[in-house]
């Protein structure tokens, strides 16, 4: 059996008290669980790192952690950053960590992908996430999105894209033989499969339906 010295008691750990809020230091903004934050690089010259609050805490001494859940940028995870990874993509870990709330510069919204489409602006603080990831495996759930265009890539949000009013399928104006400014001055646009579809039913006598007009987006997508 271990033995103590007479008179001397192990000293107790200090009582940790859950907090519902926390104010970043030198502002007026309060964040809670559940809120995305950037905090601040051990190397200055990286950008913030982003992570989801998911429990504020003190301690006797008022020393204030936070637990996060980090979210990784795409040259962060395994394999790095490819083309159709937007510029203000982030993936969900399943890393997390405790740190000290100090750390905490500012707030972020990190949207559903859906979300982050439909917005008019996309302000500095805006990011979105449509994967999860396993920083120990690099693994992505779900392992699979719907793919577009004659390349077959996933949607990035920071590409122009038109549709075709046959088919309803975008492209990029590069994969259809067109610079973006040619896109962007578009009336009309059918693919090369969808316009020989229309040939096809002028020579056998049908008519094609009327055109709509030519949707061309930059930021969303519609399927």
């Amino acid at each position: 059996m271990a033995k103590t010295r007479p008179g001397l008691m192990a000293k107790p750990k200090p009582a940790k008290k859950d907090l519902d809020s926390y104010t970043i230091r030198g502002t007026t903004k309060v964040v809670r669980a559940g809120d995305c934050v950037l905090m601040r690089p051990s190397d200055t010259g990286k950008p913030p790192y982003v992570a989801r609050i998911e429990k504020i805490e003190s301690d006797a001494r008022n020393n204030v952690k936070v637990r996060v859940r980090w979210y990784y940028r795409p040259e962060e995870s395994i394999g790095g950053r490819r083309q159709f990874h937007g510029a203000k993509e982030l993936f969900l870990s399943d890393h997390f960590d405790v740190q000290s709330a100090h750390t905490i510069e500012g707030k972020c919204i990190v949207h559903s992908f859906k979300n982050y489409t439909k917005l008019e602006n996309v302000g500095a603080e805006d990011y979105y996430c449509r994967f999860e990831y396993k920083a120990a495996t690099g693994a992505f759930i779900p392992d699979r999105v719907a793919v577009y265009c004659k390349c077959e890539m996933p949607y990035n949000p920071d590409d122009l894209m038109v549709q075709c009013e046959g088919c309803k399928d975008w492209y990029h104006p590069a994969c259809v033989g067109m610079t973006i400014e040619e896109a962007k001055k578009l009336e009309h646009f059918v693919c090369s499969e969808c316009s020989d579809d229309e040939v096809k039913r002028a020579e056998n006598g049908f008519s094609s339906s009327p055109a709509a007009e030519v949707k061309v987006d930059s930021k969303r997508r519609k399927r």
